[in-house]
């Protein structure tokens, strides 16, 4: 069957209707008993020769006969394809299509079992490859990737170069160099098929060459020829004797151990008197005595013979225990464990990329949100526990402009800019009517910022409830950078990187390229002595605060894009965005990026060993912290100036 397919395929495009010899109902009347009463066995022959035929009315031919729509006119014996409506029956002729109707006796209905549908189906998948419907391609595609059968390589292999479709036949040239390397009909093809898939990092993929790497431990008592030892089982190193000795008797190659209970059992069954064997009853207090009552009985046939130790190790010496690959032939074998081992190497430098992405993706999202506490914390010395809701309220913002802007991206770039005002006014705000009071204490700031998140918090809570806001994204944003099966990363987070690395460039181009960044330097350097130059400190202090908090509210609305908008979770950012200020270095860009891309690969490292306990990993995190601070108390970038002094 499977040397006609390529044949019937190309004959099934190219050959017209007039063409042919004859008709499919010749067909269909030359396998009258098969076609009605199809079996397992009988039902390729018709296959055979319907794809043979190269007609084209046997493709709908075929989905009716699966789908139980043929039926045959006992007067004449003739197949038409049926629709039932009541007492009478809508018969269609299945070379011209044209219909009459009938009454529903005198028809003998064509009921294919699961088996035949099946087969049936296959032949369909076969036509179906080249069908000018590229839905219908790409079911029979997936059909023969469910099913991975050698009766598919053929077929598939004829219809890779004519298909049209680039992805479709990617698709197709990748699935029929999987069922070349499972079922190609030479060693050296299936060597090559094997070899072609070695830089393919796909589970499937992986899976085929798992599969012809299949094997199974056994035991004997000499290696039968041809066989294909994957691994000799070393007694001792690989396997205990108990072990050993166990696959003995699984395989019939020992008897089986004799133990302590059967040996009572068997000497209780067999006592004869006050004697067992000879032996008296009174006498059977030690296993040493059992034992030799045992053999005794042993010896006449009563029972099975004992097992000794000796015994044991010479039934062990005397066989050897391996285990066989299923696929006999060596080469593909050696071919197909080559390259799994390459792609294993792979996978392993796929999956440390992979974390590396995610780790430098956290990374950034903790650098947008502490980099405007490091420049008020820095600036200012001010402990502010309300930045989290400075990025919340960002958030909102975003959430609030999409409610009147439907194009999200119009949306998400009328937000940040939106954000930066309304969070930088209410940082101005803020400082004006609280912080400045508070200036050189701590303590009483810590407390007073705090109470002003929880105001916060709850003022979120009364205007846009608990239920967490969606802060949907634009398409353009949808999905994710690909770079093969094991490396991926969204959108969204190449987005965020990207808009973390913009203010990176930004703040360092206002704290070194203008006016007020050298007099923010300046404060922050010696506040007397740059108030002596003609320089506000209170001014710069204000602006810094606002300036803090505005880019806290753009951080808010990258952040949203990526987490849930709720009330809380400015919360969820405020601990990482202090540790990352004090770990990089206080009131620092470059240590800000240092410790937000420590903490991030430190977190994601973490999570990588214990994966299974997110709430272990943020601790070891926070002790590893302590003890860096212990050791590097000015952080990884120490401040030079005010900040170093204090």
């Amino acid at each position: 069957m499977i040397r006609l397919l390529s044949l019937a395929l190309a004959l099934f495009l190219t050959v017209p209707v007039a063409a042919t010899a004859q008709s499919l109902q010749d067909i269909l009347q030359t396998h009258q008993d098969k076609v009605l009463k199809p079996g397992r066995r009988t039902v390729g022959v018709v296959l055979d020769d319907l794809i043979a035929s190269g007609l084209p009315q046997a493709l709908p031919f075929l989905e009716s006969w699966r789908d139980r729509e043929i039926v045959q006119r006992d007067s004449d014996g003739l197949f038409f394809r049926v629709a039932e409506d009541g007492d009478t029956v809508t018969l269609e002729d299945l070379d011209t299509g044209e219909t009459l109707t009938a009454n529903a006796d005198g028809f003998t209905e064509s009921r294919p079992n699961g088996g035949v549908r099946r087969a049936i189906g296959d032949a369909l998948v076969q036509f179906q490859l080249s069908d000018p419907d590229i839905a219908k391609r790409q079911a029979a595609v997936a059909a023969i990737a469910r099913s991975m059968d050698a009766s598919q390589l053929a077929p598939l292999a004829a219809s890779i170069e004519g298909e049209p479709d680039a992805a479709l036949k990617q698709t197709k040239t990748r699935l029929a160099g999987m069922l070349g390397a499972l079922f190609a009909d030479t060693t050296n093809a299936r060597v090559a098929a094997i070899e072609a898939l070695s830089g393919d990092l796909s589970v499937d993929v992986r899976a085929v060459l798992n599969t012809i790497l299949a094997s199974s431990e056994t035991v004997a008592a000499t290696i039968p020829g041809g066989t294909n030892v994957a691994q000799m089982l070393v007694v001792g190193a690989d396997l205990t004797e108990t072990e050993a000795y166990d696959r003995l008797i699984i395989a019939d190659l020992a008897d089986p151990l004799i133990t302590k209970t059967q040996i009572r059992d068997a000497l209780i069954a067999n006592i004869d008197g006050d004697t067992v064997a000879g032996i008296p009853v009174g006498t059977l207090n030690t296993d040493a005595a059992r034992a030799l009552a045992y053999d005794l009985l042993a010896a006449d046939g009563i029972v099975p013979p004992r097992v000794d130790e000796t015994t044991r190790a010479e039934a062990i010496a005397a066989h050897s225990f391996y285990v066989a690959y299923a696929e006999p032939d060596t080469a593909i074998t050696d071919a197909a464990r080559t390259a799994l081992t390459a792609i294993k190497t792979k996978v392993g430098f796929s999956q440390a990329a992979d974390l590396g992405l995610d780790a430098l993706s956290l990374a950034s999202i903790y650098f947008l949100a502490a980099i405007g506490l490091a420049i008020t914390f820095g600036v200012m010395g001010v402990i502010n526990m309300a930045h989290g809701e400075f990025i919340m309220m960002g958030a909102y913002t975003g959430f609030v402009v999409q409610q009147f802007v439907p194009d999200y991206t119009l949306s998400i770039i009328i937000a940040l800019p939106l954000a930066f005002v309304i969070t930088f006014g209410a940082g101005v705000l803020m400082e004006r009517t609280v912080i400045r009071h508070l200036y050189h204490r701590p303590l009483e700031t810590l407390l007073a910022t705090f109470g002003i998140s929880i105001a916060l918090q709850q003022l979120a809570k009364n205007i846009f409830g608990t239920q967490a806001r969606p802060l949907t994204s634009p398409e353009w944003l949808d999905g994710a950078l690909i770079f093969n099966d094991v490396v991926a990363i969204s959108y969204i987070r190449v987005a965020i990187f990207v808009l973390a690395l913009v203010f990176l460039c930004i703040i360092l181009f206002i704290l070194k390229r203008t006016r007020l960044g050298l007099e923010v330097r300046a404060v922050t350097q010696n506040p007397g002595m740059a108030a002596s130059m003609g320089i506000n400190p209170d001014r710069i202090n204000m602006l810094t605060f606002g300036l803090g908090s505005g880019i806290a509210g753009i951080a808010g609305v990258a952040i949203g894009l990526y987490a849930q908008v709720t009330s809380e979770m400015g919360a969820s950012y405020i601990v990482q965005s202090f540790m990352t200020v004090v770990v990089g270095g206080v009131g620092n860009v470059w240590g800000t990026l240092a410790g937000a891309s420590l903490i991030g690969f430190l977190q994601k490292g973490i999570e990588w060993l214990n994966p299974s306990n997110t709430l272990a990993a943020q601790t070891y995190m926070i002790l590893f912290i302590i003890l860096f601070i212990q050791f590097r108390p000015k952080g990884i970038v120490a401040l030079k100036g005010r900040a170093a002094a204090d």
